[in-house]
């Protein structure tokens, strides 16, 4: 098992000489939700569904996107939006994780980050097992994630500081750490499932 200065190591590795590329397909992904969520939150009634349907296959395809970084892969800016192609089991992952990890928050904080890193690996999972139905991905993170809980929420917690200093850029410098967060989400899951 890799160390979580170990695995950003492996992120910026990944990432060097790419991140250009890396930071601009990060921005396409924020312009593209941002108005996604701008356009729905103007409809009544079903914004919020036309919003989920929308959202569902992005975050597929930014999540995997940066796992073909990763792997030593330079995806093209329009891989973003693989998740289209695999809509049903994409829709049907987004929807099911954001559901039991609400349904975990509702009781405590705690429980639903719990949840949330639980099921953190599913879109992950689903790529490398094209035939797998999305509550089988699901099952599988959490198989995965036993014992391994803690080793990501560190993880994520190591990149407080740089979140931090991003504050002070109005949020420009968050075009950087996306891609070096999902980046060694991906050496994390590679780790992990070896």
């Amino acid at each position: 098992m890799l160390s979580r200065s170990e695995i950003r190591a492996q992120a910026r590795q990944s990432l060097a000489g790419n991140w250009k590329t890396a930071v601009l397909h990060f921005l396409l992904y924020m312009v593209v939700s941002g108005l996604i969520s701008s356009i729905t939150n103007k409809i009544d009634y079903i914004g919020w569904i036309i919003n989920v349907l929308l959202t569902a296959p992005l975050a597929y395809g930014i999540y995997n996107h940066y796992l073909d970084f990763a792997r030593g892969k330079i995806p093209a800016a329009a891989d973003i939006f693989r998740g289209f192609q695999r809509y049903k089991e994409t829709l049907i992952v987004y929807v099911v994780m954001a559901v039991f990890t609400m349904l975990w928050t509702l009781l405590l904080i705690v429980p639903g980050i719990i949840a949330a890193l639980r099921y953190s690996q599913s879109y992950f999972i689903l790529r490398d097992n094209p035939g797998i139905a999305p509550l089988e991905a699901i099952d599988r993170s959490k198989a995965l994630m036993a014992g391994n809980k803690w080793r990501l929420f560190t993880l994520y917690l190591s990149f407080i500081g740089w979140a931090l200093l991003c504050i002070p850029t109005l949020g420009i410098g968050y075009l950087w750490l996306g891609p070096y967060v999902s980046t060694a989400a991906g050496h994390f899951y590679e780790d992990i499932a070896k």
